[in-house]
């Protein structure tokens, strides 16, 4: 019989996991070598043999008192799968290579404060320790850019609750008030918490996280008592620089301006905001995502 001769059906229900124990009893020539040479039981690989004649609906080998005889047919699908062997090693090598390579390219998406005020000095060091690593950066607040494969690596500040995602909390961020030197000459300085009811004060627009913090404090402000109402924290945080009033920002942000002074240093205690780094669990597959996880996991923590 000839392998043209096999039926379509048959074909369609070749299970292509079995062509290992067939090479390996072809080469061997015996069930017990086939065993020994792939670390399997002999039972085991005598029932792939007959799963695969099952399928293919041939007999591949002759039982013999001196092992196993391939027959015409086993011949003929011998050298089609030692290509397929071949293909597979093949693809084996070429997925190790990939797992193992450090450069190319990694998408980081993180907050647009983030993105502006600490991943530039970042990417400095990064381009630095790996430069085969290219970096595309995504500013964006969005949580699912990870699950949906946006991005490859994430810095947030609220814990990704994914199950696929692998989470690393890297410290908190403090956030104070602030204000420029010019308008504190002309205002003067604020020695109360309650002295905040008497100055300009930026905040929010539809975020009313700012609001929140003075109910949190007993304080009656309401959206009324900003003079400049903005959800962007780089508009919030150029607004303070500009001297039309009182800002909260991270101390981070602020440290990029000495003449932006913090007011009420010990009398206003705002919580911090953790930041973690966030990722898929491939990381566990992808070195060049791993280097770059750990790199930023290491560099984020140290200057927040």
């Amino acid at each position: 019989m000839k392998t043209s001769s096999l039926k379509q059906s048959s074909l369609q229900r070749f299970d292509w996991s079995l062509i290992r124990s067939f090479l390996s009893a072809l080469d061997q020539g015996s069930l017990l070598g086939a065993a020994r040479s792939l670390g399997m039981s002999q039972p085991t690989v005598g029932r792939h043999i007959v799963d695969l004649e099952s399928q293919l609906g041939v007999v591949l080998f002759e039982r013999t008192g001196r092992g196993l005889v391939p027959t015409t047919v086993a011949l003929q699908l011998a050298v089609a799968a030692r290509s397929m062997e071949a293909g597979a090693l093949q693809l084996s090598r070429t997925l190790s290579g990939v797992q193992a390579q450090t450069g190319g390219t990694v998408r980081i998406t993180a907050s647009v404060p983030v993105a502006v005020y600490l991943m530039p000095q970042l990417l400095v060091a990064l381009r630095m320790a790996q430069p085969d690593t290219h970096v595309e950066l995504v500013s964006s607040n969005e949580v699912s850019n990870l699950l949906r494969r946006e991005a490859d690596i994430a810095v947030r500040m609220v814990r990704p609750e994914q199950a696929s995602l692998v989470a690393r909390k890297l410290g908190d961020v403090h956030v104070g008030a602030y204000a420029h030197r010019s308008y504190l000459a002309r205002s003067g300085a604020l020695m109360a918490v309650d002295d905040l009811l008497q100055h300009d004060l930026i905040g929010g627009d539809t975020d009313v996280a700012i609001l929140q913090g003075f109910q949190s404090l007993g304080l009656p402000v309401t959206r009324d008592a900003f003079v400049l109402r903005s959800d962007d924290l780089i508009v919030q945080w150029h607004a303070v620089r500009s001297g039309l009033g009182v800002g909260f920002c991270p101390d981070y942000m602020a440290r990029t301006d000495p003449d932006v002074l913090r007011v009420l240093p010990r009398a206003l205690k705002i919580p911090p905001i953790p930041m973690w780094l966030a990722v898929h669990r491939e990381i566990r597959t992808s070195q060049r995502i791993r280097a770059a996880f750990d790199f930023l996991a290491d560099a984020l923590r140290r200057v927040i």
